[in-house]
């Protein structure tokens, strides 16, 4: 079991520092998302080889590892042009994890709802690119569906992955994303039981039920726009039923990554971090992990 941060409140941080944070929160893992020094959102990797040593180098010294290198590109589409630059993104992406000696990534599917198929067409395209450079590199990739994505839903976000058909590509289970992944319904367990041992990485966050109060809990101006809502806040805070989630967690003797996913309370990161992270042993019956 690996419980990992998402260290995303704290990318104001230098990357040194974050990394020293990280530990003094007492966690042993940092899932490493976007940031603009080093795989920013949607753009090329700006790192080089002297900043890797540099990580590595604090990582060893703060007694921290990276859990899973976590970029976000536009693989998916529609626009062919910006594909084939995701493409070369992910690949940079890839070098990047290798030379850090981290063999698992973790990303999203990245297309839009409203072109669904040509957005499953040029996904399909770019795994056909890149899946012998993860095989060759031997790198996994976890895969989570996300609102307003091509897949927002747990069984669409299980089949795409089962469709792939390689063990090492597998499922991340976004709690923050529970009533996308069921339009609103919000019932954990057969979610998890459909997604079986493709279950590996779990991001822990809680949320309210963006379908629920006949669509009047969030008011949207002007009336009828389309907006994304969700939020990533501490457990405790929404409506996802936790109770639910660690239960199947600790029957199935989960073994994959957890990972602190709020990002709701910049103002007071450490507090949330620290709660988060002794929730979420609580939660699977452990005192200590690995």
């Amino acid at each position: 079991m690996k419980i990992a941060l998402d260290p995303t409140m704290y990318m104001k941080l230098s990357l040194k520092e974050m990394v020293d944070k990280v530990a003094e929160l007492g966690y042993e893992y940092i899932e490493l998302s976007p940031r603009e020094d080093f795989c920013p959102f949607y753009k090329y990797p700006k790192v080089d080889r002297e900043q890797i040593k540099n990580l590595k180098r604090w990582l060893k010294d703060a007694g921290v590892q990276i859990s899973s290198l976590l970029p976000l590109y536009y693989w998916a589409g529609p626009d062919e042009e910006r594909r084939q630059a995701a493409v070369r993104n992910w690949k940079r992406a890839i070098e990047v994890a290798v030379e850090l000696e981290v063999d698992l990534m973790n990303s999203e599917f990245n297309g839009s709802k409203y072109e669904a198929v040509i957005c499953e067409e040029k996904f399909i395209k770019s795994m056909d690119e890149l899946i012998p450079v993860f095989e060759r590199e031997g790198i996994k990739l976890n895969l989570q569906a996300h609102p307003y994505d091509f897949i927002e839903t747990n069984q669409g976000a299980v089949d795409m992955i089962r469709a792939l058909d390689r063990p090492w590509i597998n499922l991340v289970y976004s709690t923050a994303h529970t009533f996308f992944y069921d339009d609103g319904v919000g019932d954990i367990a057969p979610m998890f039981d459909y997604a079986g041992e493709r279950l590996t990485h779990v991001l822990f966050a809680d949320t309210f039920n963006h379908k629920a109060a006949q669509g009047l809990r969030y008011i949207v101006n002007p009336p009828g726009a389309e907006a994304t809502i969700h939020q990533h806040l501490n457990i405790g805070e929404g409506e996802v039923d936790f109770d639910t989630i660690f239960r199947k967690l600790r029957e199935r003797e989960f073994d994959g990554i957890a990972t602190s996913s709020v990002f709701a309370w910049i103002d007071k990161a450490d507090e949330s971090s620290e709660f988060m992270l002794q929730k979420i042993k609580e939660g699977l019956g452990i005192a200590s992990y690995r």
